[in-house]
């Protein structure tokens, strides 16, 4: 067998010098062609050099390929064993030159994107039609998990970009800021904030208000925003929801109120004529969503780039652009 690392001792009588590329490829050619001549035009080598290689070839590999003699050329039994996997090697070496090439093209292969519950329905089908429409080569796959599943997955090396809220204060991550949006009050219609442009933070101290269950970043961003009004800590949360849109029927029902990220509004809220928003006085609460990568990523410039299309792509969205 020859060796896999290069040349190395001598095994009986056998040789296990390493046979290189173009001594395979001059062995190729003329087991297809059986003649020489026409082997050495098909690779656009000189004759006496595809010679020259099929016989360093015999000589490495210690196995006579081919029986020749001055009418023709033919395979020898070892000849055509050994040119069945000849073929597969350079097969393989071209496939493997093809996916350097790949690699080095920016916006090829494969990119694994995290995205977390209460982004990925309502940016998503912005994200999708970029790469849809600037982007066709890449091969975009989504993961929708809570945040520090996708965390996991990013300093793993499972997920290539998260698209979540931020900061993470996460070590070993650097967060592209995208845009910060506002959060609305969604209530009742017959709700006394119902439809108000000015509700002061200070009203969330004693509503009923209905949050995400634990692990969602969301239900955290609320409680801060409401331990900053005033909310005394120990104020309950008697209801919770694992998603948005259980939320919102909850609310619906009469059963409280809640939050809701301004991009989610219109998918939320519009689905029923009981619910109302109301908005906050300036400063409003918000958050900010970004891309994250991993500190030092081989795809850093790829993916600054990404974020700037992202930019460029949610601007007609109720957020605020953050460059």
């Amino acid at each position: 067998m020859v060796s896999p690392i290069g040349p190395g001792p001598q095994q009986g009588s056998g040789r296990t010098r390493q046979p290189s590329l173009a001594q395979l490829r001059a062995f190729v050619a003329v087991a297809e062609h059986l003649h020489f001549r026409d082997a050495a035009a098909s690779i656009s080598m000189s004759q006496p050099a595809l010679s020259g290689a099929v016989a360093a070839l015999e000589e490495a590999l210690d196995v006579q390929l081919f029986e020749r003699t001055t009418r023709k050329v033919l395979l020898s039994p070892a000849g055509e064993r050994l040119a069945a996997r000849a073929r597969t090697v350079l097969e393989a070496m071209g496939d493997f030159l093809e996916e350097a090439e790949a690699a080095r093209a920016p916006f090829t292969g494969v990119l694994r994107l995290g995205v977390i519950p209460t982004v990925a329905p309502y940016l998503l089908p912005t994200v999708l039609r970029l790469v849809h429409d600037r982007y066709p080569a890449l091969d975009l796959q989504v993961h929708e998990e809570q945040t520090s599943s996708l965390l996991d997955g990013l300093t793993q090396g499972r997920l290539d970009l998260l698209l979540l809220a931020v900061p993470l204060g996460a070590p070993g991550v650097i967060e592209l800021p995208l845009f910060d949006e506002d959060f609305v009050l969604v209530t009742p219609c017959d709700h006394w904030l119902a439809g108000r442009d000015d509700i002061p933070r200070s009203a969330l101290r004693e509503l009923d208000l209905l949050l995400l269950d634990e692990g969602h970043c969301l239900r955290d961003q609320a409680l801060d925003i409401c331990r900053e009004a005033g909310r005394a800590p120990g104020t309950p949360v008697t209801t919770s929801a694992a998603g948005l849109s259980t939320l919102v029927q909850l609310v619906g029902g009469g059963m409280g109120v809640t939050l809701l990220p301004r991009t989610a509004v219109r998918v939320e809220a519009g689905r029923s004529d009981r619910l109302a928003t109301g908005c906050f006085a300036d400063p409003a609460p918000s958050r900010r969503i970004a891309l994250a990568m991993r500190s030092g990523a081989a795809r850093q410039g790829e993916f600054e780039e990404f974020a700037e299309a992202l930019r460029g792509a949610m601007g007609k969205l109720p957020v605020r652009i953050v460059r």
